[in-house]
């Protein structure tokens, strides 16, 4: 069976899957727990992948877009949403809590626009920490003390088809005509403006699809926590998805589930170490970062990432290539 033919068997296979696991507990709820939040980080690292990765600049607040995610939907199922309703209104709440990270992300794009690299790593580090400012003053919010009794709302099914979803909307736009245009600024963004590439409407865009699904994950986050704080979204957890990045592979859909699959399941099976799991994992990353400094999938894609059209473009240059190289020449 062709590899691209299988992909969506694949996918419905899982679907069901994700329905059987908590149904019939084929699981223990501990596994099923570290499911999801594999589900969420994929997400969360692949977001992240978009700036760090496609774009090669060097975002480190990305948890101040989760955060963001998880106040917005948290406050709308507690506070607006009729009781009644509110597992309905569930996918609006993550929606949502979507549009009110994108929306932060609109204002972290523009200061993009004059910083790059270590300047723009500034930028984005503070925004993380204005976040968790913020929040810790806003008494009606809940404070420093976070929000407790979240309903759990996160399930596996819906982790499974938002982490789907996810994964085809970003890969979609990195294959757009957008994309390459965020492609073109990872080569040579003075280049790209020579060549008439709108290089500030492509940053706006990745910023904004970037912090849209930062804050979908943030929203899955705090309905299975059931429990957020300004503490849990700090500089921490906003470099917990840079290892994960770096680890996958920067520039690489399959290397984002890769690196965020492996550290998460690595921190759980290092638990008993306790505190110095928390060690042993940036240390990982160190040797990484010595011996293979663009992670395990770096500038590297699976074929099933990659859309027919591509494959048939590419397999044709190779094509003319052959015969260019067989054709004796005058």
């Amino acid at each position: 069976m062709n590899n691209r033919r299988a992909l969506p068997i694949l996918v419905v296979i899982g679907f069901v899957l994700s329905f059987l696991i908590p149904r019939y507990n084929l699981v223990n709820p501990y596994v099923q727990l570290v499911m999801m939040y594999v589900g969420i980080n994929i997400i969360m690292t692949a977001s992240l992948n978009l700036i760090n990765g496609y774009m090669v600049e060097f975002s480190v607040g990305h948890a101040g877009f989760m955060a963001v995610g998880a106040y917005v939907s948290a406050l709308l199922t507690m506070y607006v949403w009729p009781d009644n309703l509110v597992k309905w209104l569930f996918p609006v709440s993550v929606i949502m809590g979507g549009l009110g990270a994108a929306l932060a992300g609109l204002l972290v794009a523009f200061p993009s626009f004059r910083t790059r690299g270590d300047y723009l790593a500034i930028v984005t580090l503070a925004f993380n920490m204005i976040v968790k400012s913020v929040i810790e003053n806003i008494e009606a919010i809940g404070g420093p003390r976070g929000i407790p009794g979240i309903d759990k709302l996160t399930t596996l099914p819906w982790v499974f088809v938002w982490t789907v979803f996810a994964m085809w909307v970003m890969r979609n736009f990195m294959y757009s005509n957008y994309g390459r245009g965020v492609l073109s600024i990872r080569e040579d963004e003075i280049a790209s403006d020579l060549m008439s590439v709108n290089t500030r409407q492509a940053k706006v865009l990745v910023f904004l699809v970037s912090s849209f699904f930062a804050g979908v994950g943030g929203a899955l986050f705090g309905h299975v926590l059931q429990f957020i704080s300004p503490k849990v979204f700090d500089i921490i957890k906003s470099t917990d998805f840079l290892i994960m990045v770096y680890l996958g592979g920067i520039g690489s859909m399959m290397g984002s589930i890769l690196g965020a699959t492996i550290y998460t399941v690595l921190l759980e099976l290092l638990r008993p170490l306790q505190v110095w799991r928390f060690v042993l994992m940036p240390l990982m990353l160190v040797f990484l970062m010595l011996y293979r400094p663009r992670g395990i999938m770096g500038l590297r894609e699976l074929r099933w990432f990659i859309p027919g059209y591509e494959l048939l473009a590419a397999a044709r240059k190779r094509k003319d290539k052959e015969v260019a190289d067989v054709t004796p020449t005058s």
